[in-house]
């Protein structure tokens, strides 16, 4: 697949650094990097938590949707979409057809790690660890589509960019030299 008339797709839970990874991704490939959340915030105004508490989640995966929809027509982007994006099937298929999706694992121990840092996401509120788990657990079948799998256990953010980075310059896709 020649993805230089693609963008690219991160995917994965919530927390695993999609945008982080995203943003320096796009600096190494020379793409505009395009994070999800902040364009939603931008077009409500305000925080995720609080989209999520006035309008409800139904609201908040349309817009993305939509979004989603509109950039995946933008070629030379690096898109870092929320945890739940890929929950919406038509979505998924959108970003396997247009896109270049790449999923950022993580196992559930390196995960949990992050938890303190996390506690202000919505869909952990009130939440037991047992709950977050089942979560976790739950949504590793939505990312099962995807390109290319970066396991990122024991890896920070510059080093998940760079191993992207390595892997589409192995296949000869879309780097600088």
């Amino acid at each position: 697949m020649n993805i230089q008339k693609k963008p690219i797709v991160l995917i994965g839970f919530m927390g695993v650094g999609k945008s982080s990874v995203g943003k320096i991704l796009a600096t190494k490939l020379k793409r505009k990097w395009i994070d999800m959340d902040q364009t939603i915030e931008q077009k409500f105004d305000m925080n995720v938590e609080t989209i999520f508490h006035t309008y409800g989640e139904k609201t908040f995966r349309e817009t993305e949707r939509k979004f989603i929809s509109q950039f995946l027509r933008q070629s030379s982007t690096v898109i870092s979409t929320g945890g739940g994006s890929f929950l919406q099937m038509d979505v998924q298929k959108k970003c396997m057809e247009k896109g270049f999706v790449i999923f950022l694992d993580i196992t559930w121990d390196s995960w949990k790690k992050r938890l303190p840092l996390l506690k202000n996401r919505p869909l952990l509120q009130g939440k037991s660890e047992q709950d977050i788990k089942e979560l976790f657990f739950s949504r590793k079948s939505i990312y099962s589509s995807h390109h290319l799998k970066i396991d990122t256990d024991g890896l920070n953010i510059n080093e998940i960019a760079d191993a992207i980075f390595q892997k589409l310059k192995e296949k000869n896709k879309d780097c600088p030299k």
